[in-house]
């Protein structure tokens, strides 16, 4: 047993034609307070870490707005990331309909959205979320995936403020 999480298989059906339809998901319907540590099976690795598939998200900060997402490998990455309800409330991309049935998301509604974000030169008060790519978990199973947005609606660096 290597000590990673089980991953449960999906049945065929979750790998349906793309005529599953996209639907949309507003961020300020599932603001769920997670565990202290949330253990993420990642459906896809993150763009530019094929390795890396299992992470934590951990909470950053005592008041819970700001998490690690971090790999369970030993010299693994680690990104800032925020609940896109906390700080973005009227955020509500499209989600596709593959990806979420892939998650075991019957209802989009369900899943939780996280950003990355970027502190260029360690100056907070400059951070950016990347609305543009968020990190989809369903709470319920744990599996989670990023989501590249293709409608060009969502910026790749939004201001962070509160």
């Amino acid at each position: 047993m290597s000590g990673r999480p089980a991953l449960a298989t999906l049945p065929a059906s979750a790998h349906a034609p793309a005529r599953t339809p996209a639907r949309r998901v507003a961020a300020t319907v599932a603001t769920p307070v997670p565990p202290p540590v949330q253990v993420l099976a990642l459906a896809e690795p993150l763009p530019g870490f094929p390795g890396h598939r299992d992470y934590v998200l951990v909470p950053a900060d005592a008041a819970g707005l700001l998490f690690w997402l971090q790999s369970v490998e030993p010299d693994g990455p680690r990104f800032l990331t925020v609940s896109a309800a906390s700080f973005f409330p009227d955020y509500a991309p499209v989600l596709p309909g593959v990806p979420c049935s892939e998650l075991g998301l019957d209802d989009v509604c369900d899943a939780v959205l996280y950003c990355l974000v970027t502190v260029p030169d360690g100056d907070v008060t400059a951070a950016t979320a990347n609305l543009r790519a968020p990190l989809v978990v369903n709470p319920a199973t744990q599996r989670a995936r990023q989501l590249v947005l293709t409608d060009g609606v969502h910026p790749i660096r939004r201001p962070l403020r509160r």
